[in-house]
């Protein structure tokens, strides 16, 4: 068996784990990203999951819009929940994050921020950071 099989049998494995503890929480995590509006929802998604992908964007951003591919494939094939809060529609909440550019993409682990990306991003090093937090 090659290294890399390796890795992905070690991280398939790690997956399912975490897919049962959430399970056995109640919480599973979402297939696809879940829209928030407001800081309670997005406060309510940050203690639900135990990993929480907070994609901040704005309909008129390019980067957003050519990064939304990513955060889908990261939602369905990663343990995080992601989810999207439009900074238009929810300006006090991107000023509590401190987000000032879109896309910023905030990474929670068992509720406290762990990570923050702003701008495009390489999908490898989101799933990395994510798998981190696992």
């Amino acid at each position: 068996m090659s290294e890399e099989e390796s890795l992905e049998d070690i991280r398939r494995k790690k997956r399912e784990e975490l897919r049962e503890r959430q399970t056995d929480n109640g919480a599973a995590t979402p297939a696809e990203p879940v829209h928030v509006d407001g800081a309670a929802e997005l406060n309510d998604a940050i203690q639900r999951y135990n990993v929480v992908l907070a994609d901040f964007y704005a309909d008129w951003c390019g980067p957003c819009q050519m990064i939304e591919p990513v955060v889908a494939e990261l939602a369905s094939d990663t343990d995080a929940a992601v989810v999207k809060v439009d900074v238009d529609a929810n300006q006090p909440v991107a000023a509590e994050y401190g987000v000032q550019g879109v896309p910023t993409l905030v990474l929670f682990a068992d509720g406290t921020q762990v990570d923050r990306f702003v701008g495009m991003q390489d999908r490898s090093r989101l799933r990395t950071a994510i798998e981190s937090h696992s």
